[in-house]
C-alpha cells in the first residue's frame, strides 16, 4: 500500500480518424477536495508529437475529483483540411459546428485516491471521443 498522500494525472490523446496522436491540444487541470467543494484550477499544459502531456501540474493533499478540460476546437480547425484531404471521401466541412468543430471542447471528471496515479487517455474524432483509465 502506497502511503503518498497525493493522486498523480496523466494523459494522452489519440486521433482516430486519422490513427495519430493528437499533437498541440492545449489541457487544463482543475481539482477539488469533495464532491461540494468548488473547482480549482491548478495549470495546464498541451500535448506533444506522440500525444502526451506529460507535464500536468501536481494534485493538490485531499483531492478527489479531478477534471481534465480538452481544447478540440482548435486542433480540428488545424487539422481539418488535412483530414479531408488524407480521406478522399470526406468533404471539407463534415456537419460540424459553426466555428468547425463539432465538440470543441472536452471535459473528463474522474474520482481519485490519493496515492494512485490515473492515466487517463483520450481517443478523439471530428464526431465522437471514448476515455478510460489506462495504466
Amino acid at each position: 500500500m502506497s502511503t503518498d498522500t497525493t493522486a498523480s494525472v496523466s494523459t494522452h490523446i489519440l486521433d482516430t480518424s486519422i490513427g495519430r496522436p493528437a499533437e498541440g491540444v492545449a489541457i487544463t487541470l482543475a481539482a477539488r477536495a469533495g464532491s461540494g467543494a468548488a473547482w480549482v484550477a491548478l495549470g495546464g499544459s498541451a500535448t506533444d508529437a506522440d500525444g502526451r502531456c506529460k507535464d500536468l501540474p501536481a494534485l493538490p493533499v485531499g483531492t478527489t475529483h479531478v477534471r481534465l478540460d480538452f481544447e478540440t476546437e482548435a486542433y480540428f480547425l488545424t487539422k481539418q483540411n488535412q483530414q479531408a484531404e488524407a480521406q478522399q471521401d470526406a468533404p471539407a466541412n463534415r456537419d460540424s459546428g459553426p466555428d468547425g468543430a463539432f465538440f470543441p471542447e472536452v471535459a473528463i471528471t474522474f474520482a481519485v485516491e490519493p496515492g494512485e496515479h490515473y492515466h487517463v487517455p483520450l481517443l478523439l474524432n471530428p464526431f465522437g471521443y471514448s476515455v478510460y483509465r489506462g495504466s
